[in-house]
């Protein structure tokens, strides 16, 4: 081959490469995620990888104990809070993107128990016939907090403090109710939303405030196109849908 043809066959392969479409240039991002947005944040993923061809690699904690980590260098790069605070506080604070804080969904607080007839709404608080009751960390778990502030709202935590057993997070909250840990506990409806029997208590939402969910996009990822287009996959009809089905609200209005 002659070296005019081998500069034209390079020339031609480079130019080939340029042309690629844009599943060739597919990046991948680190999105950390609030424990009790597990299962709805996996099936977002799966369809955002689906449709943008981009990879979100999940991770999942409790609000605070997430924020924490952010602060001390984790390197992630999207932050799906349970909280509309610690989103905010991570752009106050100089982690977090200016403009890119927004709410994906709005949180349901639920009593739940595997028992087919155990909760039967308030009033299974009030009769306390039960041994155990699992909160997430208040501290560090939004939904913790509305557990306590549902609980004191009735007039019935300090009665029901001693039977407490706190999940560092909604997702242990939720094993010590599977594994019998506890005889019920509060946990968030997308949780539950698809459990076959058991019985729940959906918490009228004058009993604590709107757990509104915040996303931003952090520091790390301000310059990885896949960080940014995660983000705004969130307010895609097919992420809306997901939201929704697993028992979220995507309004704003809370």
């Amino acid at each position: 081959m002659t070296l005019s043809r081998r500069l034209v066959l390079q020339l031609g392969l480079g130019l080939s490469m340029l042309a690629l479409p844009a599943v060739a240039r597919a990046a991948s991002t680190k999105v950390v995620v609030a424990a009790n947005f597990t299962d709805a944040a996996k099936e977002i993923a799966s369809a955002f990888q689906s449709d943008t061809r981009h990879e979100a690699v999940l991770s999942f904690g409790a609000t605070g104990a997430i924020y924490t980590q952010i602060t001390q260098g984790a390197p992630f790069e999207v932050f799906l809070a349970a909280d509309d605070q610690r989103p905010k506080k991570a752009v106050d604070e100089g982690y977090g993107v200016a403009g890119t804080v927004s709410t994906y969904a709005v949180g349901q607080l639920v009593l739940y128990s595997r028992e087919p007839n155990l909760v039967a709404g308030e009033e299974t608080l009030r009769t306390a016939a039960f041994d155990k009751i699992a909160i997430a960390n208040p501290d560090a778990a939004p939904y913790g907090a509305a557990a306590v502030e549902t609980m004191r709202k009735l007039g019935v935590f300090e009665a029901l403090q001693p039977k407490i057993v706190q999940g560092t997070s909604i997702a242990q909250a939720y094993q010590f109710v599977e594994t019998g840990s506890a005889a019920l506990g509060f946990v968030a409806l997308g949780q539950v939303v698809n459990a076959s029997g058991g019985s729940r208590w959906d918490v009228p939402q004058e009993f604590y405030r709107p757990i509104r969910q915040d996303v931003v996009l952090l520091k790390a990822g301000e310059g990885n196109e896949a960080a940014r287009a995660f983000v705004d996959y969130l307010k895609s009809p097919k992420a809306l849908e997901i939201i929704r089905k697993y028992g979220y609200r995507t309004d704003t209005g809370a």
